[in-house]
């Protein structure tokens, strides 16, 4: 999704990337990766490869979560270390704070506490991969290895399976299916924990805007809206863009991860970029790619 967003965006036409898929370059492969840096030789990597998914999926596949996402990440540092790539944008996750950290969660606490059990393996991977690229910066005057820590994020290009995806594709999917065929709408807990979600095409103009300004771009950033809503507000705003007006149901007895998850905006807003797209619209634009990639 981050990736194929990055490529859609307007000022993708300033570059030349490389954009191999998973059957052109295996990042789990360490001399496959190396070759590749090797003979390509790029100016600067932009990682957004990974395995991700829901609570669902990290909880039934926490072996996969940790292993392929953090050999996935060595081996692309360490391959454009050795190939001398002089600039790398690591693409992290908010799930790298602590579970009971205090919201706002500033990139100051990233190792201050124990992690968010249902996503702990993929948190893990995500984190050796940002500090990799911390002790490379900090200890290599000739490389700037920098991490950007994007919220939850959603669009085009998503994942819409209900059983795997992340909340707001799996809620467009569900919701959709329920007004089609009558159904009643689940909601995991009560619908008080509360998310951050930006739009991809949102994130993609802010990686435009730190290419630009790599230079003076922290070595670890946040990226987020500096705003959150409950889970039942974006069940809510979901169901309106689709047109369905019937009574959600609660199961109490399923996870929901963590109560909060609002990322500080502090030294995005100080780095001078601000996010444009509102839910309302993000949401719309979402719900338009699902019907035309999926048929519905």
């Amino acid at each position: 999704m981050v990736g194929k967003n990055i490529l859609d965006n307007i000022k993708a036409t300033n570059y030349s990337f490389l954009r191999p898929s998973r059957d052109e370059l295996n990042l789990l492969n360490i001399d496959v990766t190396n070759e590749y840096i090797r003979d390509n030789k790029p100016d600067i990597i932009i990682h957004a490869a990974g395995i991700v998914g829901g609570i669902e999926a990290n909880i039934n596949n926490p072996v996969k979560f940790l292993y392929e996402n953090s050999l996935m990440g060595l081996n692309i540092i360490n391959s454009s270390l050795i190939n001398d790539v002089p600039r790398f944008i690591n693409i992290a996750s908010s799930c790298m704070y602590p579970k009971n950290a205090v919201n706002p969660l500033k990139e100051s606490l990233i190792l201050e506490g124990s992690l968010e059990p249902t996503n702990e393996g993929y948190a893990i991977a995500k984190i050796l991969a940002c500090k990799l690229c911390e002790y490379i910066s900090n200890t290599m005057n000739e490389k700037s290895y920098k991490t950007l820590i994007p919220c939850n994020l959603y669009g085009s290009h998503d994942n819409y399976d209900e059983n795997s995806s992340h909340m707001i594709p799996a809620v467009i999917d569900k919701i959709h299916k329920a007004m089609l065929n009558n159904g009643e709408i689940e909601i995991w807990g009560d619908g008080s924990a509360r998310r951050e979600f930006m739009n991809a095409s949102s994130f993609s103009d802010f990686v435009f805007y730190a290419l630009e300004n790599f230079n003076r771009m922290p070595q670890t950033l946040n990226v987020g809206l500096g705003q959150d809503y409950s889970i039942l507000e974006y069940y809510t705003a979901i169901a309106k863009v689709i047109g369905y007006d019937s009574d959600f149901k609660y199961d109490l007895s399923k996870p929901v991860g963590m109560k909060q998850k609002l990322v500080d905006i502090e030294n995005l807003e100080n780095f001078g970029w601000k996010n444009k797209v509102s839910l309302d619209d993000g949401i719309k634009e979402a719900y338009k790619y699902y019907k035309e990639s999926y048929g519905v």
